[in-house]
């Protein structure tokens, strides 16, 4: 083997390794991707079926149930409901009426199954896809009750 073949099998053997080290890096970045949808997205069947993702909107007034660690409650985005479970502690500021971000996966009933919720910490933030989405439906909403 001439000294030109040896580096050419080395070049080719470092493209190698590069290639797999860069699958791996993408196989990594692409499992733990984890996308936002709001109510109406999730009831019109744009969320993942059997993948994490995340859900955004309002805690409706009146839906929080609790049995013991187990917590049942609605998120809104004032147009589609969608309903969530939760088993664990639930933040100080969850409040119905609130804004909340939960993540999780939706079952084949339809609800919403949560592995973490996050609430809003102050009363000035909200991620800017729930708010774009509450303030969508409610321009929706509006319209619908001026048509005469």
């Amino acid at each position: 083997m001439t000294a030109r073949q040896r580096r050419l099998m080395w070049v080719a053997v470092g493209v190698l390794v590069l290639a797999a080290a860069a699958g791996f890096v993408l196989n990594a970045f692409q499992s733990n991707l984890v996308f936002f949808f709001t109510p109406t997205q999730v009831a019109q069947g744009e969320a993942p079926q059997g993948r994490v993702f995340r859900i955004g909107g309002l805690v409706k007034a009146g839906s929080l149930q609790r049995q013991d660690m187990q917590v049942q409650f609605v998120v809104t985005d004032t147009a589609r409901d969608i309903a969530v479970t939760y088993s664990g502690l639930l933040p100080d500021l969850f409040k119905e009426g609130k804004g909340v971000v939960a993540q999780g996966r939706l079952g084949p009933d339809g609800v919403f199954t949560a592995s973490e919720v996050l609430a809003k910490h102050d009363e000035n933030y909200m991620p800017p896809e729930a708010q774009h989405a509450l303030d969508k439906a409610t321009a929706g909403q509006t319209a619908q009750t001026v048509k005469p």
